[in-house]
């Protein structure tokens, strides 16, 4: 009881004390995307200390994030699967080597071409907004800018908050598929979970905010038939699962290949509802279930589920925007490059 008191309290003095807001309309520079000429007091607040910039494009390339907004409105207007796509796209780059548009090298070997890394989409997305803007800004705009400019965009329009992004990030010339191992899994516990969160500087309440990116989206069977047809080699279903709902997921998933929605509930709505669904035992995946068993992480899930979803939005804004600044490269690290082509180096060839 004394664990849960301290972490809600902590909770919210983190919510008072940042104010990302749930709406756009809020932030500086809102009224347009490039800002305009007064000074931006997010600066004040933003924690900046890799050589990111607020402003970065605002005099080089002041469309960017327009051009990026547009693009991704289109594309998720055809397919509005692409939204927590790519979101998911985002956590993969930023979860191996940091936030530098690794994960969209396409060469042998890389961590696009590993097995982990196959259901991933997006990529054409990312290709289109680098094609446009190549058009406006040649060589000016990385294609790590564009990835997080783009998740942030498709958040944003499926409800989601807005977070100001800092910039200036420079896109790696690796990408390793062995690598791809970094990327926190469906079925790791919590201790396994957090010591991930903690090499990227990131903390317990990052990592339950930032698994409620499950209120969207959907997962590959693949990934749960061990929890509904074998559960711990018992030939079972995982007894934690709701009755109900094991018996849905059951028929829903025969084939590995099917899907199945992450929130149940309110599946294409960007809430809390994920949170309460965990509550009733209704987690698609492993790590879901645990974040609702470990003392550490249950009193977060239960604040997150019992208050209003503008507490998520808010705090899900802030520690994306953390996320988003996790192992950058920049201009000063002369290890990187702006590529023109987001799947391919200018330096390279493989």
């Amino acid at each position: 009881m004394k664990l849960a008191v301290v972490s809600v309290a902590a909770l919210l003095v983190i919510l008072v004390a940042w104010p990302v807001s749930a709406d756009r309309k809020d932030l500086p520079g809102a009224g347009g995307y490039g800002g305009d000429d007064e000074e931006d007091d997010t600066k004040s607040w933003f924690p900046l200390d890799n050589q990111l910039s607020l402003g970065y494009y605002d005099k080089i390339c002041p469309k960017f994030e327009k051009i990026v907004d547009t693009k991704v409105r289109e594309w998720t207007k055809t397919d509005p699967s692409l939204g927590p796509a790519l979101l998911r796209l985002v956590f993969h780059d930023c979860g191996v080597t940091g936030c530098d548009a690794s994960v969209l090298l396409d060469h042998e070997g890389s961590e696009r071409r590993a097995p982990a890394s196959k259901t991933l989409r997006g990529f054409e997305l990312i290709d289109d907004i680098k094609s446009e803007i190549e058009k406006s800004c040649p060589g000016l705009v990385s294609c790590a800018d564009i990835l997080t400019a783009a998740s942030r965009s498709a958040t944003y329009q499926l409800g989601g908050p807005y977070w100001p992004n800092a910039y200036g990030r420079r896109d790696s010339t690796n990408s390793y598929a062995r690598d791809v191992e970094k990327v926190p899994s469906g079925r790791r516990d919590i201790t396994a979970l957090l010591e991930t969160f903690q090499s990227y500087g990131l903390n317990i309440l990052d990592l339950v905010v930032l698994s409620g990116a499950h209120t969207i989206g959907k997962a590959y069977c693949g990934t749960i038939q061990s929890r509904l047809y074998n559960f711990n080699a018992t030939h079972g279903t995982d007894p934690s699962i709701d009755t109900k709902y094991a018996d849905f997921l059951r028929r829903k998933c025969r084939w590995a290949s099917e899907t199945v929605y992450l929130d149940a509930m309110t599946p294409v709505v960007f809430d809390n509802q994920y949170y309460i669904n965990l509550q009733k035992n209704m987690g698609v995946l492993t790590t879901d279930a645990e974040l609702v068993k470990d003392p550490r992480t249950a009193p977060l899930v239960k604040a997150f589920a019992e208050q209003p979803p503008q507490m998520f939005r808010h705090q899900f804004g802030v520690s994306m925007a953390k996320l988003v600044n996790v192992g950058v490269i920049t201009g000063e690290d002369r290890i990187g490059e702006i590529r023109t082509v987001c799947s391919k180096s200018n330096s390279k060839h493989y």
